[in-house]
């Protein structure tokens, strides 16, 4: 290849590997799977090599790690959170094993490389007082609050040292993760590719309490630096922080030779799919740590480590038939059914085609041979089409909806096509299994068999009919006794008091889920209110996007959303928002709180914080107004101090709320 068309061939893989990186990085959203990443990213070395003087500045390749946006306070890593040289072959490891014993006779371990975040914790006096992402491996962001929420870090060392930093994965187990899809499939939004992605987008949330529900976890694979204690090899190092009370990386061995080695990794590719977590490959390092020492860095990786990384298992079969689902907003959803196939340890036969498009570029017919995978090895893919049968057509979405047989559209700028008929038997169904969920009204006992019978039997058409139910209809149900008939009335009698935000959320408005509720219904508190919002008004509101607010307008404008609204109200459902502000003494203020008051939990402080005006923060900064701080208060204490903010005991916070300073 010569220069120039090398140099073309270098500039375009580093605009798209550097535009795949923003999109995993900066926005958790990639477009591209690893294995094909990693491929290109090869691609781009090899040529990088071959030309070193046409190495553009913004080559991937020169930096360590990806650019995150700046939601958090940056942290600058004392000790480098640097990344780790890929290879793909075992020619490549017996390379790597032959570079090492050029230095020092090597002895190893090797550990399942869990595919999560990268994080590292800091504990002073036996204390954990800060953790933070990896970032770029030089500076990162503090998360302390969010990783706090995971039960498996300590919060206290088992044997207290002035100071010490660990390194460890995030990750989100399998089970949690498919929870979450399986959540946000019902409430038709966009779910996250892979566990990891979850993992990454949960770390990241300013709210702490919906990381606490996204069940994180974490391994711990390398002591960064501690004060009082030394030690010979990392292996000790992992024997050590177990005892502290980490929950350490699940294997390590040590291993006197690159064929034991290499053995090892294999035996962890084998049990790939038994672990509960993701893994993308293993990890061979250097065991001895003055080894290390002498064998160095290079300025993007350690000389002492790699990571072999194991390819996406995927598995050919045919295409029997697309089915067409309904969601609860009417849109139409293709899912693919084919020959059971075995992936990642299970047997699998659907998959989601998304749209129209998806399917159109893609060329999947009926009847082709697909290749299928399983994307973070939870949600099954096709890939592509290997080949048609003779007499295949192209497939194309229906043009009436399957369910109810009205047209349906598609609206402008967007990929789904969409029933708009607001009876469609399908999308009705959906709707009242979500009006009674746990977060909106929260009808215990009305579960989508219950919702399905009812509907059969043609005893409700809207969510507003469950509330003139009549107890005979609901007693000749299948298995619906006199007891659950009880039940089901008593929790549909208890649902009328629900807060406002519970029924909005309930009502299934397009592109506002829960959080979105609470905040509409905190600005308009009674559904008058709330009908008659204006665009301007609610785009105001903290958190809202055009699209939402354009949402919420179309929603309360259409006559049949109207009607629900007035026969609920009839029926006794709450129309208002109970205020929760008892003054605005606190307005313009921002709290702080840190370590454990007298008689107030973190959350009632929060509470009245908010109920008087004001505003609660994660970290301390500029902006921050007062820290109220309590008995074993931490470095967010030392750091009011240092920058001169007025720290409140609870006795005195509770003055100024009752005496108005």
């Amino acid at each position: 290849m010569n220069d120039s068309d090398a140099l073309r061939k270098i500039k375009e893989l580093t605009n798209r590997l550097n535009q795949y990186s923003y999109e995993y990085y900066v926005l958790d959203a990639p477009t591209i799977d690893d294995y094909d990443f990693d491929m290109q990213m090869r691609e781009l070395q090899v040529l990088e090599q071959q030309h070193p003087d046409l190495i553009q500045p913004d080559s991937p390749t020169q930096r360590v790690g990806g650019e995150r946006d700046n939601t958090f306070e940056k942290v600058t890593h004392l000790v480098q959170m640097g990344s780790l040289q890929d290879v793909f072959s075992e020619e490549e490891l017996y390379e790597f094993d032959e570079r090492i014993q050029e230095i020092c006779p090597p002895v190893y371990v090797v550990e399942p490389k869990i595919d999560g975040l990268s994080v590292s914790l800091e504990y002073r006096d036996g204390i954990l007082v800060r953790g933070s992402t990896r970032g770029d491996g030089f500076v990162g962001e503090d998360v302390t609050q969010n990783l706090k929420t995971i039960g498996s870090i300590p919060l206290k060392l088992r044997d207290p040292v002035s100071y010490l930093e660990v390194r460890g994965e995030v990750y989100m187990p399998r089970d949690s993760f498919a929870v979450l899809v399986r959540r946000q499939v019902e409430k038709e939004e966009t779910p996250f590719k892979n566990p990891r992605n979850a993992a990454a987008g949960s770390l990241r949330q300013k709210n702490s309490r919906i990381t606490a529900q996204r069940k994180l976890d974490i391994f711990i694979f390398n002591l960064q630096q501690v004060e009082g204690v030394s030690f010979t090899t990392h292996s000790e190092t992992l024997d050590y922080l177990r005892e502290q009370g980490f929950k350490v990386s699940p294997s390590y061995p040590v291993c006197n030779s690159i064929k034991e080695a290499i053995s090892e990794i294999h035996k962890i590719e084998k049990r790939r799919y038994e672990y509960p977590f993701d893994i993308d490959g293993a990890v061979i390092k250097v065991d001895n740590l003055s080894d290390r020492e002498i064998l160095g860095a290079t300025s993007k990786y350690p000389k002492w480590a790699v990571a072999f990384k194991y390819p996406p298992e995927e598995k050919e079969t045919t295409l029997h038939s697309i089915e067409i689902n309904v969601g609860r907003t009417g849109v139409l959803t293709p899912t693919a059914v084919f020959e059971p196939i075995v992936l990642a340890g299970t047997t699998v036969s659907r998959a989601v085609l998304h749209n129209q498009d998806y399917i159109k570029e893609k060329d999947i017919r009926i009847g082709d041979r697909i290749l299928v995978r399983k994307a973070g090895e939870i949600i099954p893919e096709v890939i592509c089409s290997k080949s048609h049968a003779d007499d295949s057509i192209p497939y194309h979405m229906p043009e009436y909806c399957p369910s109810c047989g009205e047209p349906v559209v598609r609206e402008e700028e967007q990929a789904a096509l969409r029933c708009i008929n607001p009876l469609c038997p399908s999308a009705v169904f959906r709707q009242i299994v979500h009006f009674a969920s746990r977060d909106a009204m929260n009808i215990d006992g009305l579960g989508p068999a219950m919702v399905q019978a009812l509907i059969d039997h043609e005893h409700i058409q809207t969510p507003a009919d469950l509330y003139t139910l009549d107890r005979e209809d609901v007693q000749q149900l299948e298995r619906v006794g006199e007891k659950s008939a009880d039940n089901l009335f008593a929790a549909l009698d208890r649902s009328k008091k629900n807060p406002l935000s519970r029924l909005v959320f309930g009502l299934g408005i397009r592109n506002i889920g829960q959080k979105a509720s609470e905040l509409l219904c905190e600005k308009y508190d009674t559904i008058d209110k709330l009908i008659h919002a204006e665009y301007n008004d609610i785009i105001a509101i903290e958190g809202f996007g055009a699209t939402m607010a354009e949402s919420v307008v179309d929603y309360f404008q259409k006559p049949e959303a109207r009607k629900l609204l007035e026969k609920l109200i009839r029926c006794g459902v709450n129309p208002s928002q109970p205020h929760l502000l008892r003054s605005d003494n606190l307005s313009g203020k921002t709290f702080v709180l840190t370590g454990t008051l007298p008689t107030l939990s973190r959350k009632e402080a929060s509470a009245l914080i908010e109920q008087n005006g004001g505003k609660v923060s994660s970290s301390v900064s500029k902006k921050t107004s007062y820290v109220l701080a309590g008995e074993d208060a931490g470095s967010k204490l030392v750091k009011a101090n240092t920058l001169g903010i007025r720290v409140l005991s609870e006795a005195e916070f509770l003055k100024m709320i009752e005496n108005n300073e």
